[in-house]
Parts: structure tokens; sequence; C-alpha cells
């Protein structure tokens, strides 16, 4: 197939472009390189840099002819989204509608969507089902869930077959493309910076109601991430809006993911509590039982150790990131 992947030198897009193109589809990559990498670019696939709020510049891309589309452009920090409400929207839902719009003109009738199991905010039951309440805490959250709604909408409307994956935290690496983010808000990329540079990592609440007082949350391996992508493209039927929670179902508390970091780069790690962040609820964990039943997807590196193994190799490898 011919495919286009928005966000695609970002973290998770360049990963599933790489798995893309190693599966012998041709892929383009679309992405403003305003948080990806150029670096990041898979060999074999073909870039295209542009921003989806650009109307004419995505119906010129989509016009040349496209089997599907894997959309990840996004911004995602969700305090900047609580300062910036107005940003989040324009870009996550704008962005969205432009991309829609243009595949309707172009005829292209594939899409998978790189959602987040923020737009369930603080659930009552955990692991998470699809089946649970969206009720988003933050405008990232927020704007997410908006697109999931228009992306059901035009599925209804137009005869679309869409598909969103919504997961917590990705971690891990695949090949030479890894996390490199500015600011870096994720865990398991600041522990392991705290390992490299002789630093301390702050635990935010020690006194949580969990099995050690930490904050639990779900992981998964970016490569197990992208394998739910490519099985998703082939999966959506005419008219089908397809949701699938993505997640290991156990979840690890922050002190473990310091233990593990510990045990896999043979650093000590100066961990210093501090008091719960505001909004924080104790545990989040999705399940993937819906897809592991219709898809046949279940995760192949659901280890935590491996996860960061492969995360500090790439940043041993890497240790000025992309640069």
């Amino acid at each position: 197939m011919k495919l286009l992947v928005t966000g695609g030198a970002g973290y998770v897009g360049s990963v599933v472009a790489s798995q893309l193109v190693e599966a012998g589809h041709e892929t383009v990559v679309l992405d403003n390189l305003s948080k990806g990498h150029r670096a990041a670019l898979p060999d074999g696939a073909r870039p295209v840099e542009g921003d989806l709020l650009d109307e004419g510049f995505v119906r010129e891309t989509l016009a040349e002819g496209f089997d599907g589309v894997l959309h990840f452009a996004a911004l995602s920090l969700v305090g900047e989204s609580v300062e910036q409400p107005e940003i989040y929207y324009r870009n996550n839902v704008c962005g969205t509608l432009n991309l829609l719009e243009a595949m309707g003109e172009a005829g292209t009738g594939r899409l998978v969507f790189s959602s987040t199991a923020a737009v369930y905010g603080e659930p009552e039951e955990v692991p998470i089902r699809e089946s649970a309440a969206t009720l988003p805490t933050n405008p990232y959250g927020s704007s997410k869930l908006a697109v999931d709604r228009l992306i059901g909408a035009v599925c209804g409307a137009r005869g679309l077959a869409a598909t969103s994956l919504r997961y917590f935290n990705v971690a891990g690496a695949g090949g030479r493309f890894g996390e490199d983010h500015h600011p870096e808000t994720h865990l398991i990329p600041l522990v392991l910076k705290a390992a490299a540079e002789g630093s301390s990592v702050k635990i935010f609440g020690t006194d949580y109601p969990t099995r050690d007082g930490t904050a639990v949350r779900d992981y998964i391996h970016v490569e197990d991430l992208g394998r739910a992508h490519l099985l998703a493209l082939e999966a959506a039927g005419p008219g089908e809006h397809s949701v699938y929670n993505l997640g290991n179902g156990a979840g690890f508390s922050v002190r473990e993911v310091v233990e593990a970091a510990r045990r896999v780069t043979g650093k000590s790690i100066d961990a210093v509590e501090a008091p719960r962040r505001a909004g924080d609820p104790p545990a989040l964990v999705a399940s993937s039982q819906k897809i592991q039943a219709d898809l046949g997807w279940k995760p192949e590196k659901p280890e935590l150790e491996t996860m960061i193994s492969d995360a500090w190799a790439w940043m041993r490898d890497h240790p000025n990131g992309y640069e």
C-alpha cells in the first residue's frame, strides 16, 4: 500500500514509519519538524515537510493518492495544554479536520489515529476498558477526544474506515529510533538521564493507595505499539470507527521504574521524594483485551526491564539525542 504518516519524524511515528518500510509499503512522512527530528526520518520513506494547518498544502499532498493515513502529528504536553488550550485545539483538532477533508476529496479510505488514554481522565475502574466514561481532565485529552468524535462522525457520513488507538506511556526504542523530546516530561528518559549524568530524579507523591505508595502507570514498548498500528490499518471496514486501548494490563509504579533502571544501568540513581502533583491519579492502566481478541495483538516486549534496556542502549548511542 501507499501510506502517509503524519508526524513521522517524531518518536512513535518514526518507529511506525520504519516498520511500514520494512513491511514493503510505499511510505511518505509528513512532518513540520517542530517537534520531530530530520535525523529520525526512516531510510526508504519519502519526506514531505509541511504543516497540517496549511489547508492548501494538505490537499496538495493527499491529491497524489494514498491507500491510507497513519496520523501521529499532534501537540501532547499536558501542562502546556492547560496553559495554552487554544493552541492545542487549533493544532490537534483543526489540523485533523484539514486532513480528513483532504482525505475525502482525494478518496483516501483508511485512517489510523494515534489517540490517548488521557481521554478517560481519572477512571473509576482500572484497568481501563474502552467502555469507560470519557472525562478528560486537561485540554490535551479533550482535544484528542474531540478528534476521536470527529473521526467517528466522518466514518458514519462518508464511509471512512478508521481506528483510534488509545495508550498511555510509550517506552523503549526501535533500532536507531528513540525518544528525544524537548522538554522531556516522561519518566523513563528522565530516570535514564539522571543515571547518565549522575543527577537526581523526582518521585512526585509517595502516599498513594498503591502497592508501594507511588503512582502506577502503564508502559508499552514502542515496537509493540507500532505493530498494533499496522494491524489496525488492515482491519477496519468502510464506515467503521474502531477504538482500542493499548496497555500491558498491569502497570508499574514509579519506584519500580527507578529500581528497574538501577538494575539495567548499574547506576545508583538518586530519587528525591516530592509532594504529589495536582491532578495525578493513583493508577492509570489500560486494558488491551479487546484488541487482543479482535486483532490478535499482544505485547511481545511487556517486561519493564526490556523497555528500559532498549531506551538505555539508544541513549548511550545518542548522548545528545538526534543532534
